[in-house]
């Protein structure tokens, strides 16, 4: 895996910090633990699809979106073979839409380059579109029950709260040896899972830890936004299956300058092509 592994960390708690700290998260998982759909399976393929939605969405719109998603496309195969405009037909409502060429993508490359089983290696996963550190860490863990080093903004919210109390700027290689030196390496799916929903519980109990990470950036409005444009833009997409460039000012009500690099920004993601004055989806 990149970076260190759970077993190659500093000490930075004794064995009975790590203990006690663990009883405590699991005394709260057994009676908060979270039903998720994506929980009840060990196939890879719902896996990754859950962790891709759960980029950037919160868990309430994924469980909205990802059933019918699954049922659609069950397996990598099906994913792979279907034609994109499907693929973002089914992924409208959950918002960063580049996310569906990412795992169309990947299918293509699992089904292609790795007999359709998803690859245990964190370097190999990091190389494929989409997939970050964070989320090939967590994939190791959901997936294969393998220990490693996950940090998402749940988790990084417990460190904060529990070993970090009244720093600020706190950056997340400061919070790694601790989730590697508590990590649950006889089941580290269940364990990240627990840290999980006891962050998600710590953000509607008490001021929000991540506010004091580094990292921490609050997300800009939506409403007018570039996000929802775009978001726009892909809807008649999807609906027409193509637009003519100039009819897009006055359909979202907005100039033409920012309706051509919007555009020209989705092109160049692999969105549509043009054909003349239509912007047609691939």
């Amino acid at each position: 895996m990149a970076g260190a592994s759970p077993g190659e960390q500093e000490e930075v708690l004794s064995s009975h910090e790590v203990m006690e700290f663990r009883e405590n998260v699991y005394r709260f998982y057994r009676v908060h633990r979270r039903d998720l759909p994506w929980r009840n399976t060990k196939d890879a393929y719902s896996i990754l699809v859950s962790e891709v939605m759960l980029q950037q969405t919160q868990v309430e719109r994924v469980l909205e979106r990802y059933p019918r998603f699954i049922a659609r496309f069950p397996d990598f195969s099906t994913l792979a073979g279907a034609p994109f405009p499907e693929v973002l037909g089914e992924w409208q409502g959950l918002g960063y839409n580049r996310r569906a060429i990412f795992l169309h993508r990947i299918a293509r490359l699992v089904r292609d380059e790795y007999s359709g089983c998803l690859p245990d290696d964190e370097g190999t996963l990091m190389s494929f579109p989409g997939i970050g550190e964070a989320t090939a860490a967590s994939l190791l863990a959901f997936v294969f029950n393998r220990p490693s080093i996950v940090v998402e903004t749940n988790i990084r919210r417990v460190f904060i709260h529990f070993f970090f109390e009244g720093q600020s700027g706190v950056k997340d290689p400061e919070i790694r040896p601790f989730v590697a030196a508590t990590c649950d390496r006889e089941n580290p799916r269940e364990w990240y899972y627990a840290l999980m929903d006891l962050g998600s519980a710590l953000k509607k109990q008490i001021p929000n830890p991540n506010r004091r990470s580094a990292h921490y950036r609050k997300q800009a409005p939506f409403e007018g936004s570039d996000r929802m444009v775009r978001g726009k833009i892909l809807g008649i997409l999807v609906r027409d299956g193509a637009v003519r460039e100039s009819d897009l000012p006055w359909m979202l009500g907005i100039d033409r300058q920012r309706a051509e690099a919007i555009l020209s920004t989705l092109e160049k993601e692999g969105f549509f092509k043009r054909e003349g004055e239509l912007a047609v989806l691939l």
